[in-house]
């Protein structure tokens, strides 16, 4: 999940309580749903939080929601926004990439601290909603260093393919030289322009066509060369590699940003600059508006005042950033039986004020209930469950009061579930620890990195049940096995000391038509020895111990799989049936994960050991 690094003493400065001890700091965010992993070299905190909460990326973010907690803020914030003096052009962009977003900062007086904290925002927001820049990429820009096209011109369409023609060969545009008469600012090739208004074009360019600055170089790159001679280029070839033409952001100088890749050095943002130019660019309106309403809230704490920028496509034209507010409703009955509490309607109104909303009375199917008024940052909330939370956390989890449901039967633990209690304990008395990882994983992590195919059928090959719009690329379906997630905790876990033991007794899914649902669902067993001397009869002899311990006949005749060594791989199988594999990870499979030394593992179904 997301780690944000936040100076703990400009947390307190933005909330507005420098007296509080860094223990109390602690204390408040973790109420928040915010959890305390350690603290840098240089003495930040370091947040881990579920990706929903984009909004707290950053530390004004995190501010924010402590005066709301603190009361200190109520209600919904809408940040002023004054007049669009800038335009963003739309016109022949990559049909791969057709949307835009923008907006105007100004008076934001960067500094490090400032610029540390917009950079840290820009790089998660691009790992969670942006899905690593393909779905939506942020660019920065000093405003001071663009020149604005201002006078309108029309020009016939073979001006038009002329302007092409000198894009195609290399030709800057902001160098060419001028026709007599024409005046500075006429940029071929782009469309008509805006009188009584600055306008930046975003449009698609050969890969080998203008040249610029490219971020952290000295001389100049057509998008090509800088996807091949450029580290970032590299880094991120990968998302234009199959465009025909790429993304390309002019003003009348000429090439400033080549999205999703990489700025212009010339508009580079540094601690002297005082207003910025926010584009954004992406797959889907919805997303890069999002993302551009996080940044202008941040950018609004630092006391940036907002401006409106015009988004001029050939069919429409749109105002940007999109700071309208929606709203959901959700009744009484929900709220007090979901949190267990007696509250009155003036108490649920107070407290989503408290949580940054606004809330009043309706009537709801003859039942009370409230119309709360949702703002733009709060991309999370999609279900009328998610206003119960904000509610519960700002009434406080903690002073909820434990009861007995009202109910006449009591309790007691499902045979699997006591099944699954045994088998945990007796991993840990053969030397294990014990795991509890996410059912959720990234199709990468699950099949790639094991080196499975999707659709095959080996042990982990079954068809992904993939998540709808998930809100970050890690977590992209549900897990058909357990092993890639051990495989990523011994990832994580190379500066621990060895050897490292661990298991874990959890949930896999798989698409299956002749289920119910479409899904079948299962619990399965999983444990992996990585050590200087691990090896498949090691594992073979804690399984074996395993399955003497539930009274099951083991039997381990060889097999192949993708993700073992030919020859140290063997099927498990449980009082005859086939349920699970054991072997010696693949050194590819050991390369990919960064591991240096030898992984015995096994796994298979809990249902073989009832």
């Amino acid at each position: 999940m997301p780690v944000v690094d936040v100076d703990p003493d400009e947390l307190r400065e933005l909330a507005g309580y420098e007296a509080k001890s860094d223990a109390e700091l602690r204390e408040d965010l973790f109420a928040l749903g915010l959890e305390f992993e350690g603290e840098t070299d240089d003495g930040a905190f370091q947040f881990e939080f579920a990706p929903d909460r984009l909004d707290r990326l950053s530390v004004e973010g995190i501010a924010r929601s402590l005066r709301y907690q603190y009361g200190d803020a109520r209600g919904v914030y809408v940040p002023s926004t004054n007049d669009a003096e800038w335009t963003v052009e739309v016109r022949d962009v990559p049909d791969e990439r057709p949307y835009v977003t923008a907006a105007v900062v100004r008076g934001v007086d960067m500094t490090e601290g400032k610029l540390e904290s917009l950079i840290q925002l820009q790089e998660k927001l691009h790992a969670t909603m942006g899905r690593k820049r393909a779905k939506g990429a942020i660019g920065v820009h000093d405003l001071a260093m663009l020149k604005g096209r201002s006078a309108r011109a029309q020009r016939s369409a073979d001006e038009r393919a002329t302007s092409e023609d000198r894009r195609s060969s290399g030709r800057s545009r902001g160098q060419r030289p001028r026709e007599d008469g024409e005046e500075r600012g006429d940029d071929p090739g782009t469309g008509e322009e805006k009188d009584g208004s600055k306008v930046v074009s975003y449009t698609g360019i050969e890969p080998d066509g203008d040249r610029f600055v490219p971020l952290d170089a000295e001389t100049d790159m057509t998008p090509a060369e800088v996807l091949t001679d450029h580290p970032t280029g590299d880094t991120y070839a990968d998302l234009v590699a199959d465009y025909d033409s790429y993304p390309a952001i002019y003003d009348e100088i000429g090439l400033f940003s080549f999205p999703p890749v990489i700025n212009g050095r010339r508009t580079e943002v540094d601690e002297g600059s005082r207003d910025l130019l926010i584009e954004m660019t992406g797959t889907d309106q919805w997303t890069v508006d999002k993302m551009l309403a996080i940044v202008c809230y941040a950018l609004d704490a630092r006391g940036g005042r907002i401006e409106e920028v015009t988004i001029d496509y050939p069919d429409r034209e749109l105002v940007r950033p999109a700071l309208d507010t929606r709203t959901k409703t959700v009744t009484h009955d929900r709220i007090e039986t979901t949190l267990g509490i007696d509250v009155s309607g003036e108490d649920v109104v107070d407290l989503f004020e408290r949580s940054g909303l606004d809330a009043s009375e309706t009537d709801g199917d003859g039942e009370t209930a409230y119309e709360v008024t949702i703002p733009p940052y709060r991309v999370d909330v999609l279900h009328p469950m998610d206003l119960v939370d904000d509610v519960g956390r700002a009434y406080g989890f903690n002073e909820l009061a434990p009861r007995y449901p009202d109910v006449s039967t009591v309790g007691g633990r499902h045979d699997r579930s006591k099944l699954e209690r045994s088998v945990r304990n007796a991993l840990v008395g053969l030397g294990f620890e014990d795991l509890l990882n996410f059912h959720m994983i990234s199709e990468d992590e699950n099949y790639e990195r094991m080196r499975v195919a999707p659709g095959t059928d080996v042990l982990g090959g079954g068809a992904p049940v993939a998540i709808e719009g998930p809100y970050s690329e890690a977590y992209t379906m549900l897990r058909t096995w357990a092993l890639p997630s051990l495989a990523m905790v011994l990832e994580n876990n190379t500066h621990r000391q060895y050897p490292q033991d661990i298991a874990e007794v959890g949930f896999a899914a798989e698409r299956d038509p002749d289920a119910a649902s479409g899904v079948a669902e299962r619990r399965t067993v999983a444990a992996a020895l990585a050590r200087t001397d691990a090896s498949y009869e090691d594992a073979k002899a804690r399984l074996q111990r395993l399955a003497s311990a539930f009274g099951a006949d083991l039997s381990t005749p060889p097999t192949e799989h993708p993700s073992f060594i030919d020859g140290r791989a063997a099927e498990v199988r449980l009082d005859g049936e086939p349920a699970g594999v054991i072997g010696e990870l693949h050194p590819a499979v050991l390369v990919e994960h960064d591991l240096e030394l030898p992984v015995a593992a096994f796994e298979f179904d809990l249902a073989a050991l009832a």
